[in-house]
């Protein structure tokens, strides 16, 4: 969709070993057109792994600033040069797309087929290989779309099936406004509307006899994700719950973390989570708009990434508001890179003009749950900005550390 809509060539690989080799050629793609490249990735590929071949690094080409230097310069006159320049290359797009090597036919007999994109060329190939299927298939992995494949290949068939992961955004665009009987897909039930495509979807719309109906054993069952044991934001939000009970208003704003599991059971402390940095500002939104406490609580990580900003717009309008930064001294959730802003949040709120009696820094264990709870009362009932440095190690980071040491 975004692809379309900025004329930006975009690619959609259908495996682990194609995300590796269409992410080499959308360099070179990108070197050639003199474009950025969309490269999209549906959550089932992001979540898996898989060995892939690799190949030779390519040599770093040498920047030049100064090359097309009015293109850099987002003034209306270039931009309008900009547009004409990028109406232009949409031939030479489409011409890419069309003999692109990640865009193919796989041939087969029969009236019906399938238009496959991105990874549902991998939940349809299974499903033939699985129940020996003999069926056509177009896959497209790289857009603009290719209009001369699509039109050769559909012209042949009557019953097409469209596998498009999550919005059906081609599917309208083959299907066109008033419909187009020929090609099914989400738009007409015959995949459902919602939810990830996955082998057993595309086998019923191809009307394949499956069995999923069978009762799915209580072991395997989903379980929601849960806190690491011994995680420093479990006695964070211990002491947080226990200092909000005696508010009728418990709204405590949120941020994008492991901490963000703190809105599932068993603690249900959370009320938001939108966006890096969006705990802080609604906070102070919330706090301007009469709610109190404003509570909010980010990661360390996050903070200096995208929450020191709406810090300042609270300290400079004076919003009653209190800023929980759960630090654990790492960005956990990424796999434990560095955090930018480690061992300077204290004077990084004090720059900005935090009052320095009200940045409080507290250990969340449960030696120190009384203590804790004392502080966010205190901190929870003064009006003005006031920020609480909640700092343990995560416990993954600390037990690598140790077994570091001990080498």
């Amino acid at each position: 969709m975004y692809g379309k809509f900025a004329m930006l060539p975009v690619l959609e690989p259908s495996n682990q070993q194609e995300t590796y080799d269409i992410v080499r050629y959308a360099f070179n793609l990108s070197e050639d057109v003199k474009l950025p490249v969309l490269l999209r990735i549906p959550t089932r590929l992001s979540h898996s792994r898989s060995v892939v071949v690799r190949t030779e690094a390519t040599p770093q080409n040498q920047l030049d600033p100064t090359q097309e230097k009015n293109k850099w310069i987002l003034l209306p006159v270039n931009a309008r040069k900009g547009y004409h320049s990028l109406l232009e290359k949409q031939t030479q797009l489409e011409n890419f797309s069309e003999f692109s090597k990640f865009n193919k036919v796989i041939s087969g007999e029969g009236d019906k087929a399938v238009i496959a994109f991105g990874i549902g060329y991998n939940y349809v190939m299974e499903v033939i290989k699985t129940y020996n299927l003999n069926m056509p298939v177009l896959k497209l992995s790289q857009y603009p779309l290719p209009e001369q494949k699509i039109r050769d290949f559909t012209e042949k068939y009557q019953d097409i099936l469209i596998a498009e992961e999550g919005y059906p955004v081609y599917e309208e665009l083959l299907k066109g406004f008033f419909g187009n009987s020929k090609f099914r897909g989400r738009l007409d039930g015959a995949l459902p509307r919602t939810g990830e495509l996955s082998p057993n979807v595309l086998a019923k719309a191809l009307g394949v006899k499956t069995n999923d109906e069978q009762t799915v054993p209580s072991v395997v069952a989903p379980r929601p994700p849960m806190l690491c044991q011994g995680c420093s934001h479990r006695d964070l939000f211990d002491a947080l719950i226990q200092a909000m009970e005696s508010y009728p208003q418990r709204h405590v704003f949120g941020d994008i973390g492991c901490y963000t599991l703190g809105a599932l059971p068993p603690y249900n402390a959370i009320s938001t989570c939108v966006d890096m940095g969006a705990s802080v500002t609604m906070a102070k939104g919330a706090a301007d708009a009469g709610l109190f406490p404003a509570v909010a609580v980010i990661g360390d990580s996050t903070f200096t990434h995208s929450g020191i900003t709406g810090l300042l717009d609270a300290v400079n309008d004076g919003s009653a508001v209190t800023v929980i930064i759960s630090n654990n001294e790492t960005t956990a959730m990424t796999g434990g890179q560095d955090s930018s802003g480690s061992g300077k949040y204290y004077d990084i709120c004090k720059g900005i003009g935090v009052d320095e009696k009200h940045i409080r820094q507290i250990v969340p264990l449960k030696r120190n749950f009384e203590e804790n709870v004392k502080v966010l009362k205190e901190e929870f009932e003064y009006k003005g900005v006031s920020v609480i440095i909640s700092q343990r190690e995560c416990v993954q980071t600390a037990v690598k550390s140790k077994k570091k040491a001990a080498r």
